[in-house]
C-alpha cells in the first residue's frame, strides 16, 4: 500500500519559467527597450521553512519578491498557490485566500506604515479590510500582535513618526502577522535599521518562525545574515537564478563563481577566504549578454559560457548550480580566486 502523501512538504507558493520584463524608454521618444527583471525563474517556497535570496542590487530580489507575493504578475511563467494558478484566480479569491495567506515586511518602516495613523489603526485595518470577527475580536487581536512582537501597549496610541526605527519594524511585522499568514516576504526588512536594533529584528524573525510555524522569504544582499536565518539559499544574478540549495552546502560549499565572489566580499570570523575583485562590464538589464549573465565578469568565462545559459547540474540535498566551469567540490575557495 502505498503510504499518504506528506502535504506539508508541498510548496505553498511556487515558480515555473517566470519571466518579468518592464518596458524602459530610452534613446528617444519613440524608442522602449525592455527591461529584463527576472529570467526563466523556478523557484519553491516550501510551509515552514525560510528561504533565503541573496544578491547584489538590481539582481532582480524585490522584483522576485513582488512575484511571490502577488503584487506584480508575471509576464511569462506560472505562479502557483498550494498547486494552482495564482492568475487565473478571481480576484476575490486572491484577496481573501492568498493575500489572507501571505503577510509583507517591507524595507523600510518608516515609509511602509501610515505617518498619519496611529499603530492601534494600523494594525486593524487588514482586520477590517478582511472583516475579520467582531470589533471587540478585532481589538483583542490587535493587542495580541503588540504582544507578539514585544512592544508595550501604550505604543498603540502613538504615531509612527513617534517611534524608533526598530519599534517601527516590529509594528510593519505585526501588521503582516495580522491575518494570521502561513508565509512571510520580508524585503530587507533591516537595512534601514542601525547595527545595535538588527539583531533584535533578526531574532523576532526567527522566534516567530518557531512559534508560529510561518514559511519565510528571507531577502538580503547581506550573506552571513541569511547564513544565520535561512534554510535553503537561492542567488540570484542579473534576474536569473544561478545557484540554489541548502543554506550549508550554498554557503559553505559553493559551486558557482558570482556565489564565491559574493561570500568573499562579506566579512566573517570564521572564514577568511581571499577577497575576489571582478573586472569586466557590468552587464545591462536592457542588453544581457548572451548564455551566461555573468561571463562577462567572471575570471572562468570561455566561449563555452556565451553560448547559452548552462542547464542545471545538481548535487547532494538538492544543491543545484548552472555553470559551465564550477568550482570543485571539497577545493577550498581561497584555490579559487579570481587572476
Amino acid at each position: 500500500m502505498t503510504p499518504p502523501k506528506d502535504s506539508t512538504m508541498d510548496p505553498l507558493v511556487r515558480l515555473d519559467g517566470v519571466h518579468v520584463r518592464h518596458r524602459a524608454r530610452s534613446g528617444g521618444l519613440l524608442r522602449r527597450d525592455s527591461v529584463h527583471a527576472l529570467t526563466d525563474v523556478g523557484l519553491e517556497v516550501r510551509r515552514g521553512e525560510i528561504l533565503g535570496l541573496v544578491g547584489e542590487s538590481g539582481c532582480g530580489k524585490s522584483t522576485l519578491a513582488r512575484v511571490v507575493t502577488g503584487l506584480q504578475r508575471p509576464t511569462e511563467g506560472r505562479v502557483s498557490f498550494r498547486g494552482r494558478d495564482l492568475w487565473t484566480m478571481s480576484g476575490a479569491e486572491r484577496r481573501t485566500g492568498f493575500g489572507a495567506a501571505v503577510g509583507v515586511v517591507f524595507q523600510d518602516a518608516s515609509t511602509a506604515l501610515n505617518p498619519r495613523l496611529p499603530v492601534r489603526r494600523i494594525l486593524r485595518d487588514p482586520l477590517d479590510v478582511h472583516d475579520r470577527g467582531t470589533r471587540a475580536e478585532r481589538e483583542e487581536r490587535v493587542e495580541e500582535l503588540l504582544d507578539l512582537v514585544g512592544l508595550p501597549g501604550h505604543t498603540l496610541q502613538a504615531l509612527p513618526g513617534q517611534l524608533s526605527g526598530g519599534q517601527r519594524q516590529r509594528v510593519a511585522i505585526a501588521r503582516a502577522l495580522a491575518l494570521e499568514p502561513e508565509l512571510i516576504v520580508a524585503d530587507e526588512p533591516t537595512s534601514a535599521l542601525d547595527v545595535s536594533v538588527r539583531a533584535q529584528i533578526l531574532n523576532l524573525l526567527v522566534d516567530l518562525r518557531a512559534r508560529l510555524g510561518l514559511g519565510m522569504v528571507f531577502i538580503s544582499h547581506d550573506v552571513q545574515t541569511v547564513r544565520h536565518l535561512a534554510d535553503r539559499v537561492a542567488v540570484l544574478y542579473l534576474g536569473r537564478v544561478v545557484e540554489e540549495g541548502g543554506a550549508s552546502e550554498v554557503l559553505s560549499a559553493s559551486r558557482h563563481p558570482y556565489t564565491e565572489a559574493l561570500l568573499s566580499a562579506t566579512p566573517s570570523l570564521l572564514e577568511r577566504p581571499e577577497r575576489i575583485v571582478l573586472h569586466g562590464p557590468v552587464p545591462s538589464a536592457t542588453n544581457p549578454p548572451s548564455g551566461c549573465p555573468f561571463r562577462t565578469r567572471c575570471w572562468k568565462a570561455d566561449d563555452a559560457c556565451a553560448t547559452a545559459f548552462p542547464a542545471a547540474a545538481e548535487g547532494p540535498g538538492g544543491h543545484r548550480w548552472h555553470c559551465v566551469h564550477p568550482r570543485e567540490s571539497g577545493v577550498p575557495r581561497e584555490a579559487t580566486s579570481a587572476k
